[in-house]
């Protein structure tokens, strides 16, 4: 978890705020601090049942196989009403300003998405809570909320970063052959989009998890 490139800590932030000025990025590449911590607090303030209890957080990309993060459990988990989308453009981390990258979110629509879970100990989840919002807020590009979870324990309440669909690089669902022409061709400081999405596919495949989606996109990236 300490070694993981994307335990967001201060120190990883100024490197990643380093790679943004090479690559000639403005100086308001990302959200300033007080407005992602704003968004943090504010988000915690609403969070259902007892604010002294354990975290569930939902993972459903990287954070499957690189949660950055420290938890007490893990649980097979589906949410429904949403799904797996490479609709959010980002020029940096795995894309860059002359190749941008199509990312992962999940996005509001029919049908359901199976992922994992990770229970936070209430006494690190302030910590936790604040690592994670430097890695999925950098550019506020998704919606932290609070969504029902299925688990073969039961259901439970989680943290779930959603698709922010009224953010102005959320494209949409591109068609399939130009989406993953983009997936493709990207890559950044990070690695590739491409690498990406072979990762995922792997993280799905090794849990017996079906996105048909995924799979689709992955084909048409291989032809």
């Amino acid at each position: 978890c300490e070694r993981s490139e994307l335990r967001m800590t201060p120190q990883r932030l100024a490197v990643w705020d380093q790679r943004a000025r090479d690559a000639g990025l403005p100086a308001d590449w990302r959200l300033a601090d007080h407005v992602r911590e704003a968004t943090r607090t504010a988000t915690l303030r609403q969070r259902p049942g007892p604010a002294d209890a354990d975290l569930w957080v939902y993972a459903y990309g990287s954070l499957m196989w690189d949660p950055g993060i420290h938890f007490s459990e893990v649980r097979l988990a589906r949410i429904d009403g949403f799904q797996r989308r490479f609709n959010y453009r980002i020029t940096s981390g795995r894309g860059s300003p002359q190749c941008p990258a199509l990312m992962l979110t999940l996005t509001p629509r029919s049908g359901r998405c199976t992922g994992l879970a990770f229970r936070v100990p209430a006494e690190r989840a302030e910590a936790e809570t604040t690592i994670l919002w430097r890695r999925e807020m950098v550019r506020g590009g998704y919606a932290p909320q609070w969504q029902t979870l299925n688990t073969p324990q039961g259901d439970i309440q989680a943290l779930v970063f959603a698709a922010n669909c009224s953010h102005p690089e959320f494209v949409g669902e591109l068609p399939l052959d130009q989406t993953a022409a983009m997936v493709a061709a990207a890559a950044g400081p990070l690695g590739s989009n491409r690498a990406y999405l072979e990762s995922l596919h792997a993280q799905l495949a090794a849990l017996g998890i079906t996105d048909t989606y995924v799979e689709g996109l992955l084909a048409q990236v291989q032809a």
